[in-house]
């Protein structure tokens, strides 16, 4: 979870919504990404998504069930989506996200058992860090 909150610090240093995220499969580091709506003017370049692109793309495959993706923030319906359709093996997110969270929060995409996929979750993991990192990002811009 440490490099998906340098990354989150990363987004927010360039203006972006601090949300961070990284790909891990057997321990080992194999992508890192940060949100980047504001920079592509692109409404769905987020950090999650980026990641799991990223990833699929480095290893070649159309699947990461032996990965582990952690992430900042709770994925939005668009993320977990995606999540469900590369078939990662396991999401650690940060805080929750009671507006838009789909891994609990508002519904739960990640383990809805009418899906050919379910994604084993840990929720809360530094919550507390990536909350504020969220909080003190809004609290600035207003």
């Amino acid at each position: 979870m440490e490099v998906a909150l340098e990354e989150a610090r990363r987004a927010a240093s360039t203006g972006e919504v601090p949300v961070g995220a990284a790909v891990l499969r057997n321990g080992t580091m194999v992508v890192r990404a940060h949100n980047e709506t504001v920079g592509r003017r692109d409404p769905t370049a987020h950090a999650e998504l980026l990641a799991v692109q990223r990833a699929l793309s480095l290893l070649q495959t159309d699947r990461l069930g032996d990965c582990t993706l952690y992430v900042t923030l709770e994925p939005c319906a668009q993320c977990a989506g995606a999540i469900v359709l590369a078939k990662v093996g396991r999401v650690v997110f940060g805080a929750y996200d009671p507006k838009a969270g789909m891994v609990g929060s508002l519904g739960d995409v990640l383990r809805h058992p009418g899906l050919n996929h379910r994604v084993e979750v840990i929720g809360g993991v530094e919550e507390e860090e990536c909350g504020r990192l969220l909080q003190d990002f809004f609290r600035d811009r207003r």
